[in-house]
């Protein structure tokens, strides 16, 4: 499987981790690329969008021409995780002219929702499809104001959803590639496969 992280800015090295791991469960091995130009994505099987500064993020994705390469990735069926300022740049409606968002997730995003730096925070989320609750890691986090018809919450925290699944795309509010715990990139990319024992 090749994995390729959109690594303009964010966590990369995290998330490169977290799905070497979710394949390793599966008996796979993911060859992990780090997308900072146009031409790469269309060789992956999955994308990566982590979370950083997501007026940056949008800014050169679409200065590069990475942005429409993205949007045809998640056009032809190919898994999306979003997470934090990826889930506000993949978003339909991020509410902030500074973000251009690429329209894959239908919801609108409150950016900063659960507070600054200083207001971060963990916490056991349940999540859909999963059998325990994830130890959710938020920074700055963003959180789901309005979800668009077709798409499915999978988590909320204090009534408002974090983590959503809309066709090919799975976003989060918070950062699963910052815990050792890969189930969130397995639910993207391996949503029907068993876990090898």
């Amino acid at each position: 499987m090749k994995a390729g992280v959109i690594a303009v800015q964010g966590d990369v090295a995290e998330h490169a981790a977290a799905v070497r791991n979710a394949a390793a469960a599966h008996d796979e091995s993911a060859e992990v690329v780090e997308v900072r130009d146009a031409g790469i994505v269309p060789d992956c099987d999955v994308l990566l969008m982590p979370g950083g500064e997501s007026t940056t993020i949008s800014r050169l994705i679409h200065r590069e021409g990475i942005a429409p390469e993205i949007e045809a990735h998640a056009a032809s069926g190919k898994p999306v995780l979003a997470t934090c300022a990826g889930l506000i740049v993949c978003s339909t409606d991020a509410k902030d002219e500074r973000v251009e968002p690429l329209g894959l997730v239908d919801v609108s995003v409150d950016r900063n929702a659960f507070g600054r730096q200083k207001d971060s925070f963990e916490a056991k989320v349940p999540v859909a499809g999963l059998d325990d609750p994830f130890h959710a890691v938020f920074i700055r986090a963003p959180a789901i104001d309005d979800v668009g018809a077709g798409v499915e919450t999978l988590a909320t925290v204090d009534g408002r959803p974090v983590a959503v699944r809309d066709g090919p795309v799975v976003a989060t509010a918070f950062h699963p590639e910052l815990t050792d715990d890969p189930r969130i990139h397995d639910l993207a990319f391996f949503p029907e496969r068993e876990v090898v024992a």
